[in-house]
């Protein structure tokens, strides 16, 4: 680095020399043309005022110890007429020669025309038409010389620097040296130790900085790796979870399918044992046989229903629909059905409430929720109502005024063949799934639903639904 450095300094030093001595010749032979042109324009234009004013060139120019030897002399026709200082010699063949300005430096001549050992900065130039021209010369002397040499402060300035600039390097290097040492530490500790988190102590500059983003980088690396494997653990913790959940699932579904099964099985063993049984008892039996049946028909429904949402939920179909139109459908089909019974069913949802979901999911799910306030609530009146709405949701609630819930049942009603009672819900005819396909229905339309006791008795279901692009409510 140091020897490409002085190679560098010494070729600008040369280039600088040369640039600065051409430049200062340039000036010396700019004020010979300077001289040549004004003493051929007076000559042109005042030939009578040329004497005075080839006086006042020569004595304004001697005032300068450069320009004190200068010489000009003018011929006309080939012929000298007039000099100031020295007379310059022209051979009658450099007289012919000229035909504008010459730009070598050329020797001097004697009075007898022998060549010197001195040299001359030497201009000519002729007039318009070539009667006369005029010859000015400076003599190459030691004020000249002074003149056109450039100054050496320059170059000890450029000297100076160098050194600075060598010691700098030689610094820089043992510092950049220190900063390579210590990432090459870091390295061969990171291949031996794959646990090994590098806490350096870089030097403060751009160098130390590089490095402590590769060590930055490196330590997040290692995080980010620590941390995937964290999360394939989770992600293996919930597949294995998922995969329990199931197990329990089946297991729930062998449990309660056993029950109907097991009833339908024995009244039909009674029946066939018994050929000689009275017709009432027999239609008992039969008629216990076709509820169990029944309700083995809504358990395997329910399993279907609610393992096709789990598993395909993002899957469904969905299409704007007026909620208000629903709602309306949903009051008319519990009033012929007759499924609440003797409980009274009234809703209050805004007009053109839009939103986005599947028909026949929805309308389950809010058959779910009446069955299960008709079945287990004692209350006497259940309601679906519009809470609000946001840029993107509508709030809805479907609330009864029975008895409620214990509130520690409250964080378990969602999942799958849990009850309160579990001889009433059994009684009632419940599978156990019911509000669990209401929670998945919710899932998987990008709504939520939560649960809890009013204050003044019964349940009340809140859940979310997305709003169509036109969804504007108007209320009812």
């Amino acid at each position: 680095m140091v020897a490409g450095l002085w190679i560098v300094i010494f070729a600008m030093a040369a280039w600088q020399y040369k640039h600065n001595r051409d430049f200062r010749e340039a000036r010396i032979y700019e004020q010979l043309d300077f001289i040549n042109a004004r003493v051929v324009d007076s000559y042109d234009n005042s030939p009578r005022l040329l004497p005075p004013f080839l006086d006042f060139v020569y004595e304004y120019y001697r005032q300068n110890s450069v320009y004190d030897r200068i010489q000009i002399s003018i011929y006309e026709n080939g012929r000298l007429v007039r000099s100031q200082g020295a007379p310059v010699l022209l051979t009658p063949e450099e007289i012919a020669e000229v035909s504008g300005v010459r730009r070598e430096i050329s020797p001097g001549y004697d009075e007898n025309g022998s060549a010197t050992d001195e040299y001359f900065y030497y201009r000519v130039m002729p007039n318009s038409d070539g009667t006369m021209l005029v010859a000015t010369v400076l003599p190459f002397d030691h004020d000249v010389n002074a003149a056109i040499m450039p100054s050496m402060k320059v170059f000890v300035m450029i000297f100076l620097m160098a050194m600075v600039l060598t010691i700098l390097t030689f610094f820089a290097t043992r510092h950049f040296g220190k900063n390579i040492r210590i990432l090459r530490s870091v390295a061969e500790k990171a291949v031996t130790d794959q646990n090994f988190l590098p806490m350096m102590d870089f030097p403060h500059d751009e160098f130390g900085d590089i490095n402590r983003q590769i060590v930055h980088m490196y330590n997040e690396r290692s995080q980010a790796m620590q941390r995937q494997k964290r999360e394939h653990m989770i992600a293996m913790h919930a597949i294995e979870e998922k995969a329990r959940a199931k197990r329990q699932m089946s297991s729930n579904i062998n449990h309660e399918l056993r029950t109907p099964i097991g009833v339908i099985k024995g009244y039909l063993d009674t029946l066939l044992e018994n050929p000689e049984m009275d017709v009432d008892t027999r239609t008992h039996f039969l008629r216990k046989a076709q509820e169990h049946a029944q309700r083995l028909v809504s358990l395997i429904s329910d399993v279907s229903a609610i393992t096709r949402l789990e598993e395909g939920g993002e899957l469904i179909n969905t299409e704007e629909l007026d909620f208000h139109d629903i709602a309306y459908t949903l009051a008319n089909d519990i009033e012929e059905s007759g499924v609440l019974g003797t409980m009274k069913f009234e809703y209050s949802v805004p007009l053109d409430c839009k939103i986005m979901g599947n028909y026949n999911l929805l309308t389950g799910m809010l058959m779910n929720l009446a069955r299960n306030a008709a079945a287990y609530s004692q209350g006497t009146l259940c309601e679906l109502i519009m809470l609000e709405e946001t840029d993107k949701f509508y709030k809805f609630v479907f609330r009864d005024n029975g008895r409620g819930v214990g509130e520690e049942h409250l964080p378990h009603l969602f999942e799958r063949f849990y009850r309160v009672d579990s001889g009433r819900a059994r009684k009632a005819g419940g599978t156990g799934l019911g509000l669990p396909i209401v929670q998945s229905t919710v899932n998987a339309h990008g709504g939520t639903i939560t649960v809890s006791n009013r204050k003044s008795g019964g349940l009340a279901f809140y859940f979310t639904l997305h709003k169509s692009a036109t969804g504007k409510g108007r209320q009812k």
